[in-house]
């Protein structure tokens, strides 16, 4: 759908952001956990930009899984796991000059700050690389990590010993976490990718895959004989300050050894940064490395704290995107690939052309609508101009390898060229792929008949942020099932019964597969029997139930006999569960109806429920902090706050271990009303529950 966001009526807005949400979490895992983007830098950043725009309009509607919410993705078992003693945050991005001035706007309305009072910014080059964690412990590496999905990273401690540019020892006592980011110059990538040809060895798409590739090998010394950098350019855990501005402790950085960004300037003004951010851009195809755009971070590291985060960005930075680079190539066919919420979506066979050095043959083409030329409502887009096989097309990129169809050249269009004619049954299965009124897309209807739909569940079933079994990944599951192995989530727990003792040699005897493997096999699956309850909840491969929403599930119920007798409890869509499952913050009712209608399916939930027989579910914990008199509470906050935003009152209940909920409901335990509070404080009154002012809210946090 391509229909401006100001255009869009309630429902359209809720379509979009169910696809936008999908589609991104593919691409996102695909980049971050595999080393293999499937979508172009441009396309993403188009793409989370969209979506943030019509969050921006329509916020009720935000989604538990919205692709704001999310960060890298799951990290590789091919390595140990580290635990982030503070987060690694993704960065929110800036396309145009505007986007810049609305996000220092957005810093001194935050802090209460006037047009005229100072505040100071850093700019600094976005290296395109692999974001790293340092560990130092009285002046010694004893710990590198990747950023992994923010919380948790892969150990890649002895990898990073090799890289030249990583001190193995500093002169500095105490805990010092030194983030920063490795690279490649094209000089090292071109190098490099004539080695692998020579070896016969697979050839990199670009410096920053090369890099990923390189600093994750399991053996220490190809990553040795990889010619790898690394710029720092933040910090973690530490016991004491390294400066109290940005500025200052990059240059307290360098002073230990560590490789900062010449670049990188401290500015007054909003003109300052966008003149800046120019000269980067103009000496940017002479550095010899690879940067995606400008980074601007709040030089004050006491205005840093106060600012504080959102759930995945800090509210004092953000990157300023460069534009996409673009070249012209033939459009051989379009072919259709069935996702496994049964969407159709549609792939552009592109003739390999080189964009911005890499070498790029696929293209995204949505939907429907969008390849013929046209937005959901009807309204035009690339002038009405549809897309067909044998077409030249203008394709695009930023720094990855799959772009998106920006223009067609109609002077080249063969005369016996056909308009695409979308297709009304799944290519797969052959039931009707039906277009529900206000979404974007088609969907099979096939549903569990479809091996297109029941394959990529599973594959997302064993996915890493869902079961993630050792030796069982995608290729495995979908042999498993071509050969009726397994034709649902619950017969993987049943393999053992099924081909082990005594019918070991059906496993064992298949290509690549012995007895020890088998045995392995069977005793990583018997591993997962415990698992965690947001991870089961996301493994369903519930429509529009991502990671994010999953997680938030999970927290709320905390049990699966509760998650489960609370969804069936809602299946009439009115009564106290359906409002104690709206009244979640982030949860609208598109996420809602989707739980709700994938229980209600008979043949869906006796699937959910062989599963879960097999498993030990684990509870989720509810929020503890035993200093803080919100802990595990639930608070609304409605009306006008006059000493501090809505924003910062939020982050701050929830950094003391309370729920913030978007709507007042029995399971209310505290309402902050406001001047101006209207139908909620009245539901609170009714309810019985506690209510006070902002005065009484400030007085019951002073301290903590």
């Amino acid at each position: 759908m391509n229909t401006p966001p100001d255009k869009f009526t309630e429902e359209e807005a809720k379509a979009e952001l169910a696809h936008l949400a999908e589609t991104l979490q593919n691409a996102n895992s695909a980049y971050h956990g595999d080393d293999a983007p499937t979508m172009s830098d441009a396309d993403y950043d188009a793409l989370k930009r969209r979506n943030q725009e019509i969050e921006t309009l329509f916020p009720h509607l935000k989604r538990a899984d919205s692709p704001s919410e999310q960060v890298g993705a799951a990290p590789s078992e091919g390595f140990s796991k580290v635990t982030h003693a503070r987060r690694m945050m993704s960065l929110g991005n800036a396309f145009t000059d505007d986007d810049v001035a609305d996000f220092v706007a957005s810093v001194r309305s935050y802090l209460g700050l006037s047009d005229t009072a100072p505040l100071p910014i850093t700019a600094e080059p976005k290296i395109d690389g692999l974001s790293l964690s340092l560990r130092y412990e009285d002046g010694i590496l004893v710990q590198a990590a990747t950023r992994g999905d923010g919380s948790v990273g892969e150990n890649v401690t002895a990898n990073a010993r090799t890289v030249s540019d990583i001190p193995l020892q500093i002169d500095r006592p105490g805990l010092l976490e030194v983030r920063g980011e490795v690279y490649m110059t094209h000089s090292a990538f071109t190098q490099l990718n004539a080695r692998q040809d020579a070896a016969g060895k697979k050839i990199f798409a670009n410096p920053r895959n090369a890099a990923a590739g390189s600093l994750r090998q399991l053996d220490p010394k190809i990553t040795a004989a990889r010619p790898l950098q690394f710029f720092a350019y933040a910090w973690g855990e530490l016991d004491t300050p390294l400066a109290t501005s940005q500025f200052d402790a990059l240059a307290a950085l360098q002073s230990l050894g560590f490789q900062t960004n010449p670049l990188t300037r401290r500015c007054e003004t909003v003109p300052e940064l966008l003149n800046h951010y120019r000269a980067i851009e103009q000496q940017r195809a002479d550095l010899g490395y690879d940067i995606d755009g400008v980074v601007y971070k709040v030089d004050d590291l006491a205005l840093q704290s106060r600012l504080g985060f959102r759930s995945t960005t800090p509210r004092w930075a953000i990157a300023h995107k460069f534009p996409a680079e673009r070249a012209w190539t033939l459009l051989e066919a379009i072919d259709i690939q069935v996702g496994r919420t049964g969407a159709l979506s549609p792939v552009a066979r592109l003739t390999p052309v080189t964009v911005g050095g890499v070498v790029v043959s696929n293209a995204t083409l949505h939907n429907e609508d969008y390849i013929a030329g046209r937005s959901a409502d009807g309204s035009t887009i690339r002038d009405g101009r549809d897309i067909r096989a044998g077409d030249w097309v203008q394709v695009y990129r930023a720094g990855d390898v799959i772009p998106k169809i920006a223009e067609v050249d109609l002077s080249r269009r063969p005369e016996q060229s056909q308009a695409y004619t979308f297709p009304d049954h799944c290519p797969i299965c052959g039931s009707a792929a039906i277009r529900e009124e206000g979404d974007a897309v088609r969907r099979c209807t096939g549903g569990i008949i479809c091996d297109a739909q029941a394959v990529e569940k599973l594959k997302h079933f064993v996915s890493r942020g869902a079961f993630d079994i050792e030796g069982l990944g995608a290729k495995q599951v979908e042999a498993f099932r071509n050969d009726g192995w397994i034709r649902e989530p619950a017969d993987i727990f049943t393999l053992r019964a099924r081909y082990g003792p005594g019918q070991l040699t059906q496993l064992k005897n298949r290509e690549g597969w012995g007895a020890k493997s088998a045995d392995n096999l069977f005793d990583a699956i018997d591993a997962r029997r415990n698992i965690p309850l947001q991870r089961l909840i996301f493994a369903l491969g519930i429509r529009h139930v991502g990671e994010v929403a999953a997680k938030l599930m999970a927290r709320s119920y905390h049990s699966w006999d509760s998650f489960a007798a609370a969804i069936d409890g809602a299946a009439e869509k009115h009564g106290d569960a359906w409002d104690g499952l709206l009244a979640i913050d982030g949860v609208g009712e598109t996420l809602a109806s989707a739980l709700v209608t994938a229980f209600a399916q008979p043949a869906e939930r006796a699937s959910i429920d062989r599963l879960v027989a097999e498993l030990d579910v684990q509870d989720e914990a509810a929020p503890t902090n035993h200093d803080s008199p919100v802990a595990g509470k639930t608070v609304v906050f409605t009306g006008s706050l006059e000493k501090m935003t809505r924003a910062e009152a939020k982050a701050r209940a929830e950094a003391l271990g309370a729920k913030v909920a978007g709507s007042v409901s029995g399971k209310t335990d505290l309402l902050v009303a406001g001047p101006g509070a209207g139908s909620k404080a009245k539901k609170a009154a009714e309810l019985g529950i506690a209510t006070i002012d902002e005065d009484g809210w400030l007085e019951m946090i002073d301290g903590l």
